[in-house]
């Protein structure tokens, strides 16, 4: 097992290795007393594991409760968190009691949203079953929801007391669902980290399967987002960085109504942004080979059927707007990026490039 310490204003761990859940109690015991626990999942995630889990809650001496969502994008919206708040005070928790998130990125922002809200805030742990929620959504405290507009628009800053990142549950996920945390790590590699985007530009999907290779990559994204995190705990700078193709790709994702997954839109939103940053002279020409090339490795389904009008209307409500400028993170080389400041009439041509 590793440890990663994530030094924000609440300090935590996060605890890496395979296997974890079956000693939850011990992991557990360092956080908090025997208490009541609300284990939020979602339908897939709790019809192959939750049983297990709770079991091992109960035999620990906590009294569980689950509230299961049905599994998708879909449900990551204010009726569902409604919903999950009026359970947890049906079941009377109490500031001592304590949220489990155990499911994929939108189960973690769903309940750690609640978490946030609920009685003004009370703890939870994030339990990621998925590698993009390993790498990305579990770590660095961003909970929230869609609304009608865009995504994450509603949310709050709430950090969790304990991640406990069992790699083993990873290998139960289907092909697709890899890819989405693939993309995220490929990031990871082009934002900060040159031998991590080596690393995945010539492995295949299979290869990553390798206990050790899996918990390699996931050590090397959590320690770059805890220490940028660590920087920049309110998303005012540094932390930016971390949205590299995002603005696409959350806007891929509102066009599709949410049918492109999250991690197969920031793919083509990665790929995009530095085309038109090439297109535009600011950034080489290798960039933008490497990424589509490290993409390509992996199978992405890189071509996007939405028009550059479209995407642009959809990107104009994002959180990195401030007036009639949106901050786009564009990559100086692979391992560097920077913040860049454009007009949105500039952005609105940046997107014809891109696509």
């Amino acid at each position: 097992m590793k440890k990663v310490t994530v030094n924000t204003s609440k300090k935590y761990n996060i605890l890496l290795g395979s296997g974890l859940i079956e000693d939850i109690e011990t992991h557990l015991a360092r956080v908090t007393d025997v208490c009541k626990i609300c284990v939020v999942s979602d339908g897939n995630v709790n019809d192959l594991y939750g049983k297990k889990l709770r079991t091992s809650l109960e035999s620990a001496g906590h009294d569980v409760c689950v509230f299961a969502f049905e599994a998708g994008e879909k449900s990551k919206n204010m009726t569902t968190v409604s919903k999950l708040l009026e359970f947890m005070a049906e079941k009377q928790l109490t500031r001592t009691d304590i949220i489990v998130a155990f499911g994929g990125g939108v189960v973690g922002d769903i309940a750690g949203f609640a978490a946030s809200c609920y009685l003004r805030g009370i703890r939870f742990i994030q339990i990621p079953t998925t590698l993009l929620a390993a790498v990305d959504s579990s770590v660095g405290g961003k909970t929230g929801v869609n609304i009608t507009a865009g995504k994450n628009l509603v949310g709050a800053f709430w950090q969790p007391s304990l991640v406990l990142c069992d790699h083993g549950l990873f290998k139960s996920l289907k092909h697709e669902t890899l890819l989405e945390g693939i993309a995220e790590v490929i990031k990871y590699g082009v934002i900060a980290d040159e031998e991590l985007f080596d690393l995945m530009a010539r492995a295949c999907v299979s290869e990553l399967f390798n206990d050790n290779l899996f918990e390699h990559i996931i050590e090397k994204c959590v320690k770059i987002k805890s220490e940028i995190v660590s920087r920049d705990e309110r998303d005012m700078g540094e932390r930016q960085l971390l949205n590299f193709g995002h603005t696409l790709g959350h806007a891929i994702e509102k066009c599709s109504n949410y049918e492109i997954s999250h991690g197969h839109a920031v793919a083509i939103g990665m790929l995009c942004i530095s085309r038109a940053a090439y297109e535009f002279g600011l950034s080489p020409k290798s960039c933008y080979v490497k990424i589509e090339q490290a993409l390509k490795q992996h199978g992405f389904v890189l071509t996007c059927d939405y028009s550059a009008e479209e995407l642009y209307e959809a990107a104009l409500i994002d959180k990195k707007r401030t007036g009639n400028f949106i901050t786009l993170i564009l990559p100086d080389k692979i391992g560097s990026c920077r913040l860049e400041k454009v007009d949105i009439t500039l952005f609105r041509e940046f997107v014809r490039k891109g696509i």
